[in-house]
């Protein structure tokens, strides 16, 4: 077995999912879920097909997200991954339980516009996702000023009363 780093190409910052799924139906029913969900998003969407043409299947509503997610899916090429770039000024938080709740979703390892290192195994049978380094590392203990901080933040975007 051999691990290997896999750095999510993402030039513009924007938000996205990566996932895990267990049949070629996920693409429509990402797809559905995600224009019900939010009506107008913009997104692309990736799935590794794990058996089969073992191919990257993909569709969405921006040519662009589409290719964007085409590319890392390819790069991760991980069996029944998937992988949803939303276009700017969409959310995971909108979208996630969408996404959860579409019967083959098993897992979701990130939901985030940080830079992402995904750590895959590979073995002579194919690849899978170990798990994700999402961020940076931590670099001090929340004070009084960073509650208040996060809480104004939070207020402001109205997610919060």
């Amino acid at each position: 077995m051999e691990l290997k780093m896999i750095p999510i190409e993402n030039p513009n910052e924007l938000n996205f999912i990566l996932g895990q799924t267990h049949f070629i139906k996920t693409v429509e029913d990402v797809h559905e879920a995600l224009v019900t969900a939010v009506p107008g998003i913009k997104f692309g969407l990736a799935f590794c097909e794990a058996s089969g043409y073992a191919l990257v299947r993909a569709s969405g509503t921006d040519d662009a997200l589409v290719e964007l997610a085409k590319q890392n899916a390819f790069a991760l090429s991980a069996g029944h991954s998937f992988i949803v770039f939303l276009g700017a000024g969409f959310f995971p938080i909108n979208v996630l339980r969408a996404i959860k709740n579409v019967t083959e979703v098993v897992n979701i390892f990130c939901a985030t516009a940080n830079p992402v290192q995904v750590i895959v195994a590979e073995t002579e049978q194919g690849r899978g996702i170990l798990g994700v380094i999402d961020g940076v590392k931590s670099k001090g203990i929340e004070d009084a000023s960073g509650v208040a901080w996060r809480k104004g933040l939070l207020r402001k975007f109205g997610y919060k009363l």
